[in-house]
């Protein structure tokens, strides 16, 4: 009421001042006196109207639109959560025992082999051409032998000429299997079932013994090592559940299981070595892989969830807005208004975060933009263009 005095006594200022202009530019008669204090009586009512009606009704801000969520009870099993990376239950960069010439090359880079398939030729026409005089070294050897067999049942020739028939033979056979197996080494095959990777060598390139040819994984199923604080492994054991998630697969969650326990703790980290295998029927998991994993414990309990836009993080405490509706008791209209609320705030999981105090099951919360709102502050619900919270988000740019 201080601003519409002061309003008033400007306007009667003012109009003092004009009467007092007229009053000396022309002589005032009692009608037009009387016109004029009329005028100013009836406009300072007229104000005085105006400023008591604003002070009656004080002005009050429309209520703020905000978007809310539902405080939900749901059953989280807890999880000890680490990253690991993908190994293949059998992989191996696939070289040659012997060195040489590349002649033939029995595949294509990224396709499937089979266990025994040949994968790369080395020029073995020396060898061969050896094998054939081998070869033929033997069947006099083995004539030989057999002649001497003969002469021997018949008694014609002595034991010592048997015994160095056999000998001979044997040596000639020994020199086949030598060349023999020789020329096999200048094949390289496929040890087992698996997926190719990039040749490195080429047709005609001249390669040491020992020469990388390709790389062999065998995918399905997979391994993926990580690591955990000695103080978990009291919760661990073989057969657990376990998930991954990786960059490389947005939005999808492999399912496995926890097989192998490593024997020793790392005396540096004081870690304990883990593995765990994974179906992978598609190869969407590829070994050297980055992975998140997480081994889900037995134990589960009811734990509350909200959104974790929700949440207000502050140096002194976690809040929340709750939205408190009441109606009034005499228009019978319903308001909604905010209670600040403090929390403890537990696991975080995807778009969600676990409240350990300061909520209850069934309580509305918003769920965006709280750090533009205070405590008692009107609003309104709109939750059509509010975004889904999800367990498993994918945002567009990841």
């Amino acid at each position: 009421m201080t601003i519409a005095v002061l309003i008033i006594t400007i306007f009667v200022l003012l109009f003092a001042i004009a009467a007092i202009v007229f009053f000396k530019l022309k002589a005032p008669t009692a009608g037009a006196v009387f016109a004029i204090l009329a005028l100013f009586f009836t406009l300072a009512d007229v104000k005085a109207f105006q400023f008591r009606k604003m002070g009656a009704s004080p002005m009050t801000m429309p209520p703020t639109t905000v978007s809310s969520g539902v405080v939900k009870e749901e059953d989280w099993a807890p999880t000890l959560s680490a990253v690991g990376s993908i190994s293949a239950v059998q992989g191996a960069i696939v070289s040659t025992e012997l060195g040489g010439i590349v002649s033939e090359v029995g595949f294509q880079s990224g396709s499937e082999a089979k266990k025994g398939e040949v994968l790369l030729k080395l020029d073995s026409s020396s060898e061969e051409a050896l094998l054939h005089t081998a070869e033929a070294d033997l069947e006099l050897a083995r004539a030989n032998l057999q002649r001497e067999r003969d002469l021997a049942g018949r008694k014609v020739v002595s034991k010592q000429e048997l015994d160095a028939a056999e000998s001979t033979f044997g040596q000639k056979q020994g020199t086949v299997d030598n060349m023999r197996a020789f020329i096999t080494k200048k094949q390289v095959r496929a040890p087992f079932d698996g997926q190719l990777g990039i040749r490195q060598v080429n047709v005609g390139q001249m390669i040491n013994s020992g020469q990388q040819v390709v790389s062999l994984q065998a995918l399905d199923p997979v391994y993926v090592d990580f690591a955990l604080p000695q103080q978990e492994l009291s919760k661990l054991a073989p057969g657990l559940e376990a998930l991954v998630r990786t960059d490389a697969q947005p939005g999808r969650e492999f399912k496995g299981k926890l097989t192998a326990l490593n024997s020793m703790v790392d005396t540096v980290t004081r870690n304990v070595t883990l593995q765990a295998t994974f179906e992978n029927p598609d190869h969407a998991l590829k070994p050297g892989m980055f992975v998140k994993i997480e081994i889900v414990l037995p134990e589960k309990g009811k734990t509350l969830v909200i959104p974790g836009s929700a949440v207000s993080y502050a140096p002194y405490g976690d809040s929340v807005f709750v939205i408190d509706k009441k109606k009034d008791p005499k228009t019978g209209k319903e308001t909604q208004t905010l209670r600040q609320a403090f929390v403890r705030i537990g696991e975080a999981r995807g778009d969600f975060v676990s409240v350990t105090q300061g909520l209850k099951a069934g309580d509305e919360v918003v769920s965006t933009g709280v750090f533009k709102l205070r405590n008692g502050m009107p609003v309104t619900i709109n939750n059509d263009l509010a975004p889904k919270p999800q367990m498993n988000p994918t945002p567009a740019d990841s």
